[in-house]
């Protein structure tokens, strides 16, 4: 099992706006109307439908998930998770954050998907420490994988070679 769970997941480097998966998971603020980061370069990419599809949403709270099409993107869906801004870690945003991936797998699996990735959600601007923020994302992954067999990969994107570093001595030890 451990094995196969190792298959099933990933890290590599690069723009996730390029991936051709089922859906990619946005790090999206609770408007879901588009931001910096991330969150800009997916809805640049995907066009202007996607902002069209976001007003119909009317937000999304922070730990949760919703799902759109993809439009210009590669990828068919975009899973938009609201991810928590760090506030020094009393007020539950490891939890905020591991709700984030759960939640995304769920919307995953309800829409028969079998290919997903994330980015390193809440580590840019919304200034989750970096090891911690991965630990949570490996472990609510592999927790799920574990449980639920439908989804094929996992991968998480990386952008930059620290975060990619991270990712990957993360995933080695888990």
């Amino acid at each position: 099992m451990q094995q196969d769970l190792a298959n099933r997941i990933e890290v590599t480097k690069g723009d996730i706006t390029r991936l051709k998966v089922d859906a990619i998971v946005n790090a999206a603020n609770t408007s879901l109307l588009g931001g910096g980061g991330v969150d800009g370069a997916i809805h640049r990419a995907a066009g202007p439908g996607l902002v069209e599809e976001c007003r119909k949403l009317q937000g999304c709270p922070t730990g949760h998930a919703k799902i759109t099409g993809g439009y210009n993107l590669p990828a068919k869906h975009v899973i938009h998770a609201v991810g928590p801004v760090w506030h020094g870690g009393h007020h539950n945003e490891g939890a905020l954050l591991a709700g984030c991936y759960k939640n995304s797998l769920k919307l995953a699996v309800e829409n028969h998907l079998k290919t997903i990735a994330f980015p390193a959600i809440s580590t840019g601007v919304y200034a989750f420490p970096l090891e911690r923020a991965a630990r949570i994302a490996v472990r609510e992954v592999q927790d799920f994988l574990r449980q639920n067999d439908s989804i094929e990969k996992v991968i998480f994107v990386t952008f930059g070679e620290d975060t990619y570093r991270t990712y990957q001595k993360v995933l080695a030890e888990a």
